[in-house]
């Protein structure tokens, strides 16, 4: 069942116009938060990284059948994350059979979805990505690894991963904030620097996807 998950995976991904879309969680959390990140991310990548990704997003919830749709998908917000069984086992699956998930704290996710990551990957460490990782490398070099967008309480920006066969399935940036760096440029006031910064970031995660 996984190997024909994959399947479909790679037959979206290859057949069709390239698609993303935002996970829309349960638990009280704004999975809603920087409506304007991923489709200024999606123009970014587009016009410099040669993707051809639909310019709108879409919604998906964790446990639909849908996830299976989509090579990547994306999770924001600031509060509360809580999945169910069904949910748990759908993201085990669609990871395990090939598909990506991002995971970007907002700021106020990271106590919540800690424990649920472990819920998905019990018996699989959430690890920090070191600085030489691929995903840093190409097609911008990030030599000292994430790069900071927004302060919050001061501390160094991480990137944490789940492998699977040294295969990096989940992706959590944390202290870092980067879809705030993606948002249009009057939502946050970043300057011009740091919000390429963050769409040159988020490129590397595109272009992860679908290259290697």
């Amino acid at each position: 069942m996984k190997k024909i998950f994959f399947v479909l995976l790679l037959i979206s991904a290859s057949s069709f116009s390239q698609e993303i879309a935002l996970v829309k969680y349960s638990g009280g959390g704004d999975w809603y938060a920087n409506p304007t990140s991923l489709p200024n991310l999606i123009k970014y990548c587009n016009a410099n990284i040669n993707t051809t990704i639909n310019i709108k997003p879409a919604t998906v919830a964790p446990g639909s059948p849908d996830l299976f749709s989509y090579p990547f998908i994306h999770m924001t917000g600031h509060g509360n994350v809580a999945f169910s069984d069904a949910e748990v086992n759908n993201l085990n699956n669609y990871m395990v059979s090939g598909g990506f998930l991002h995971i970007d704290d907002n700021y106020g996710m990271d106590q919540y979805i800690r424990k649920e990551i472990k819920k998905i990957f019990p018996n699989n460490p959430l690890v920090e990505i070191p600085a030489n990782h691929i995903i840093f490398q190409k097609p911008y070099l990030f030599s000292s690894g994430l790069p900071k967008i927004h302060e919050h309480e001061g501390k160094r920006p991480q990137a944490y991963g789940i492998f699977i066969e040294n295969r990096l399935v989940l992706l959590y940036t944390f202290e870092c904030d980067l879809g705030d760096g993606w948002e249009d440029p009057e939502v946050h006031n970043d300057s011009v620097v740091v919000r390429e910064k963050a769409l040159k970031m988020g490129a590397n995660i595109i272009s992860y996807i679908f290259n290697n």
